[in-house]
């Protein structure tokens, strides 16, 4: 037996309060009765509480902390609202909000198993189908040629078969939407659960009351024979439709995952670790380390990313870049995980494993964006929170007019009215538009190597008018290479390359290992260099087999008191198309010239012509000088070249074409690209730079390719014109069902609509937002 000490103490842990009333207190966990809300133990609230003002989640401001009910120090799975992030808790649920099922907040969508709400919700479907059926028949028949169906129960044992068979449908099967649209009501959020809260019980209650007590009713309520009207199938076939369309919805929400899911499954389960004796062991993937050599033998996938150590092969990337063309890999090269090698054999090191590994980055930014709500959502918030206070209003008037002036039985047809604006009006299609195209879009871009960070930079990416990329990296490969080696008359060729390769072998510099690469491909020997020294911005000197040797531009030839004579017009000549020219000095006289270039990447002149085509003006901002950035952006038709462009400028040239009403779009690679990516609209990183670069940015492109921005902007625009269809698909139903549920077209054609045909057109415009969205994952980019 415990203490009177202990079982007290385990009656103050088991206490739990509501966080909007805490006077709401009950010893097991639940929701609370007034606002609906899960209850949290009293004792996390109280730390909760306190370190509030200090301690919010990212993005919530104070007024928005009632919604986040995670305790601090919670390590657990967190769910949270698609369409209202503010709203956080420890337990599944509903949004208190909008109503819409929560969400894991981090994680790969349905990779934590089914989704508990589908699973419940298909099997409330199928059982209000099994008994909706029934109780269509019984109603339906005498309008379709079957009369005697209704007869041979006679009208009252009728109705209490529909009274048996409605009463499951409207109190099990739509039980989740009635408690939803009942929390509407006591946090004063009216949303969709509202309308179909009222709409429903107002029908089932109205029929009740009609089965069990018909005297107390008025005339304006009876037919022509004295019977008053009951609306069971119009309660329980809204139910049915309304859990259809969420079923829907949810399914297409978790095939929204599946091709996030597709790339998880693409990675290697096991690789082949090589043990310092030499031997060869294959061990499960989440045992590898950093550092750590690897096997990868023809076939096989690319276990983490890391670097190649031996080997040369070809490797598919298409699954991580969108590329299809196989890339060569030799020593030195980056590895991806998940990548499949060709028929070469490759030893790698392990630079990254487990979640820092690129492929599990791409996971998490895929996810994340798409929970991420875009700024055009908040224009549908706004409609429907103006919306179903003013539907509740026109179905008060539409039962008020149908009674006074309406035919008989007037009361009816009021009644019948009112249900179907509410009904009808349910704004279920317009809290779908936007996040259904959002994360339909994001999986999309994933296949295609465009990771989207967020929603806010998709929509801002369609209206941008102004790109700004670097040389570098993107316009060209970013590995400089030797073109050519100039003579002069008593010198020849492999002498002149001899000399300024082997000044240069000791040197990190790109243009230098340009060089000295291609030395070795020309198979010219090097020889060592002793007194090397760099002058700074002119080159390098050093001596070599015994003989002073200068390898320099224009400003180390005059320091070294030389002519350049004729060979300057040479160079300048040969500066125009692009290329860097160093002049190499042999014994205080000009030996020769040494031209390297970085070539223009093949996707870039292609990638141009389709950025101009999308309304791109683009701008190069370049660190080079203005010749050699002229040569390159003249060729390639950029519409302005912006040259000797320090880092800390990027940013600065970014605000000034803001101010000047641009809207801009920064693409860069480095951590000095940081600030001006920041800065920028949209920031586009190049999936081959730095990591700070990738967070400062809104899109990333896994393959830093300029096609890969075409394939970006492609994307934006067909997702926003995709949201915008969707709007119209959610406003065009309500707007124009609306007047049709509450009469207008009776006068004139005698026609109003049932209850039952509102909820079909309700669930219709749901089903027709949902089946647009997934338009997207075939969309051509």
């Amino acid at each position: 037996m415990s203490t009177p000490d202990s079982s007290e103490t385990t009656a103050a842990s088991s206490v739990f309060v509501c966080p909007m009333h805490p006077e709401v207190r009950q010893d097991e966990p639940g929701n609370c009765p007034k606002c609906g809300m899960h209850l949290v133990p009293e004792s996390e609230l109280e730390v909760h509480s306190a370190h509030d003002h200090h301690e919010h989640h990212a993005g919530a401001t104070p007024a928005d902390g009632r919604y986040d009910l995670v305790p601090t120090g919670h390590d657990g799975p967190i769910f949270t609202c698609p369409m209202h992030p503010q709203v956080r808790q420890p337990d599944p649920g509903a949004c208190p909000i909008c109503g819409m099922g929560l969400e894991l907040e981090s994680g790969v969508p349905g990779d934590e198993g089914p989704n508990p709400e589908l699973v419940d919700f298909t099997r409330r479907f199928w059982v209000g189908t099994v008994l909706t059926i029934p109780l269509l028949v019984l109603t339906m028949g005498p309008f379709v040629g079957f009369p005697a169906v209704r007869t041979f129960f006679g009208e009252s044992t009728t109705q209490w078969i529909e009274l048996i068979l409605a009463t499951p449908v409207v109190l099990w099967c739509g039980w989740p939407f009635l408690e939803r649209g009942w929390i509407s009501f006591r946090t004063l959020n009216l949303n969709m659960f509202s309308l179909i809260g009222m709409g429903v019980l107002a029908a089932w209650l109205f029929s009740v009351v009609a089965v069990l007590a018909p005297d107390i009713f008025p005339d304006g309520f009876r037919d022509s024979e004295g019977h008053v009207g009951v609306y069971f199938e119009a309660a329980a076939v809204i139910v049915t439709l309304v859990l259809l369309g969420q079923v829907m919805e949810l399914r297409a929400r978790e095939g929204t995952g599946k091709a996030i899911r597709a790339l998880l499954d693409m990675a290697a389960k096991t690789a082949r670790v090589i043990r310092d004796d030499g031997s060869e062991k294959e061990i499960p993937l989440e045992d590898v380390q950093v550092g750590d050599r690897l096997r990868v033998r023809p076939g096989d996938k690319v276990p983490v990313d890391g670097v190649v150590l031996d080997g040369r092969s070809s490797v598919d990337e298409s699954m991580i870049s969108g590329e299809p063309v196989p890339v060569e890999k030799t020593e030195g090269d980056p590895l991806t995980g998940a990548t499949i090698n060709g028929t070469g054999s490759l030893v790698m090191e392990a630079t990254r494993v487990g979640s820092d590994t690129m492929l599990a980055q791409i996971v998490e930014m895929v996810s994340n964006a798409q929970r991420s709500r875009a700024p055009i959502q908040k224009y549908a918030d706004k409609v429907a929170g103006y919306f179903v206070p003013a539907v509740i209003g026109i179905a008060v008037l539409s039962f008020i007019a149908w009674a006074i002036w309406g035919p008989a039985p007037a009361l009816s047809y009021a009644l019948i009215s009112a249900v179907a604006v509410l009904i009808i009006a349910c704004p279920c299609a317009l809290g779908l538009a936007t996040p259904m195209s959002i994360m339909t879009a994001t999986g999309r871009g994933a296949q295609a190597g465009v990771l989207i960070k967020n929603a806010e930079a998709l929509e801002r990416f369609e209206k941008v008018d102004t790109l700004i990329v670097d040389k570098t990296g993107t316009l060209t490969e970013g590995k400089p290479r030797l073109v050519d080696v100039l003579p002069q008359p008593g010198h020849d060729e492999a002498e002149v390359l001899r000399l300024a390769a082997s000044l240069e072998r000791g040197s990190e510099h790109p243009l230098a290992e340009a060089i000295v690469r291609g030395a070795e491909e020309r198979d010219v020997k090097m020889d060592e260099a002793r007194d090397f020294e760099a002058v700074t911005g002119k080159g390098v000197k050093g001596v070599v087999d015994g003989k002073a040797v200068a390898l320099g531009n224009l400003a180390m030839i005059r320091e070294l008191g030389l002519e350049a004579g004729a060979l300057t017009a040479k160079a300048n000549a040969r500066r125009d198309e692009g290329e860097t020219v160093m002049f190499v000095v042999l014994d205080g006289e000009i030996a020769g010239l040494v031209a390297v270039a970085d070539p223009v990447k093949e996707t870039t002149p292609e990638a141009i012509e389709d950025l101009h085509e999308l309304g791109f003006r683009v701008i190069m901002a370049t660190g080079d000088n203005e010749r050699t950035a002229k040569a390159i952006g003249t060729r390639l038709g950029i519409d302005e070249i912006r040259a000797d462009v320090l880092p800390e400028d990027k940013a600065r040239i970014i605000l000034e074409l803001q101010e000047a009403g641009h809207k801009v779009a920064m693409a860069g690679d480095g951590v000095n690209d940081a600030p001006a990516l920041a800065q920028a609209d949209v920031g586009i990183a190049m999936g081959t730079g730095a990591d700070v670069a990738i967070e400062s940015a809104g899109v990333t492109l896994v393959k830093g390719n300029l096609d890969g921005i075409v394939r970006a902007r492609r994307l934006a625009r067909a997702t926003m014109r995709n949201i915008r269809q969707n709007l119209f698909f959610a406003l065009i139903y309500n707007a124009s069902g609306v007047p049709v549920a509450a009469g207008v077209l009776f006068p004139f054609f005698g026609i109003l609509i049932s209850p039952m045909f509102a909820a079909f057109a309700m669930s219709a415009s749901s089903i027709s937002v949902v089946l647009n969205s997934l338009r997207l994952r075939g969309v051509r980019i």
